[in-house]
């Protein structure tokens, strides 16, 4: 089966100069793939370059685009044909698998949210990138600024929908849980910490109790769970710290001549560092629990990090991550989901 995704052309900072590369190169290295590019018809054609790719591109036209600092709530309400919306409603309407925007995020969840729903048992949606670990390996962590306030039942849910993300992606069945703590010992963390400890502990899931921080690089869980308050502080905190890490090496190598030798004898060494440590290889965060796949890119993505989150996208649809997360939800409230079942319909 053709998996097709469709592309926000027109969101982030640079808009169809990246995006439309980005999926081109998609296309050329996934041939099994096909992508709807949607936005201002004229800059992607202009883009493109011509009609390479026969039945597996499409093009289409949306007249409006959503600013990276916009309101979520105006861009939902005053922005229906934006590439975002057109976008997310492919998804709805079945004519996509999956959308990619490195559009507000924000508007992005709104969006989502409102068009898509959300999946039966789920009761709210999480946001989940992939992360390194200093072996070389990766982890996921939900949510990341979705849910600043969450009770023990979502990040119960958290955990349910990382861990089949990680299953149906690293073909790993019984993926490590971890709980994101201020210790490793049962009686540290708050009330609600504790209880959603009991919690994943009668999931079924393979929770491992909780994890520090610094445990999470070690690669000591596959799914690290937190609420989006302490996710997105985490997250942000690890980008300034590498930021800060990385000026500092810099301005090191530079400070005289004698330096200046040692940093070029040591450019190889550096240059695998910098290799293993890309933040574009992890480009693509995906918004669990909608009844669709949407997936959030950087706004600052180039072309390579772009494809990235593109290719993200094109797996989480084609391993049916959706699927699994609504079966793991019926194996552990099948009554509730039944019930939300049926006032969706």
């Amino acid at each position: 089966m053709t998996i097709r995704v469709a592309i926000d052309c027109m969101g982030g900072d640079h808009g169809p100069s990246v995006t439309v590369p980005a999926a081109c190169n998609f296309l050329e290295n996934n041939p099994e793939g096909a992508l709807i590019l949607v936005g201002l018809e004229d800059q992607i054609k202009a883009q493109l370059g011509g009609d390479r790719y026969g039945e597996r591109l499409r093009i289409v036209h949306a007249s409006q685009v959503v600013g990276m600092d916009e309101s979520p709530t105006l861009a939902l309400k005053n922005k229906k044909d934006s590439s975002m919306r057109v976008a997310i409603n492919l998804v709805k309407n079945g004519e996509a698998d999956a959308v990619v925007s490195a559009g507000n995020t924000g508007a992005l969840m709104a969006t989502s949210r409102f068009v898509l729903k959300m999946l039966p048992g789920i009761d709210r949606p999480a946001i989940c990138p992939v992360l390194p670990t200093a072996h070389g390996g990766h982890f996921y962590m939900l949510d990341l600024g979705a849910n600043v306030d969450c009770s023990a039942e979502n990040l119960l849910e958290f955990g349910v929908m990382g861990a089949m993300l990680a299953a149906a992606l690293d073909h790993h069945e019984r993926p490590r849980v971890g709980l994101l703590n201020i210790g490793e010992e049962e009686i540290k963390g708050n009330e609600v910490v504790k209880e959603a400890s009991e919690l994943l502990r009668d999931s079924g899931l393979n929770f491992i109790g909780n994890v520090e921080g610094d445990g999470m690089f070690k690669g000591e869980a596959d799914v690290v769970v937190c609420d989006g308050f302490v996710g997105n502080i985490a997250l942000k905190a690890i980008e300034g710290a590498v930021q800060m890490v990385t000026k500092g090496i810099k301005e090191e190598f530079s400070r005289n001549w004698l330096s200046k030798l040692s940093a070029l004898i040591a450019l190889p060494v550096i240059n695998r560092f910098k290799k293993r440590m890309d933040h574009r290889q992890y480009n693509g965060a995906i918004l669990l629990g909608l009844k669709g796949i949407s997936v959030k890119s950087h706004g600052s993505a180039d072309v390579f990090s772009y494809g990235v989150a593109i290719k993200r996208a094109y797996d989480v649809a084609d391993n049916r991550v959706i699927e699994r997360i609504v079966q793991k939800m019926n194996q552990i409230h099948p009554v509730a989901v039944a019930e939300h079942s049926e006032e969706s319909a």
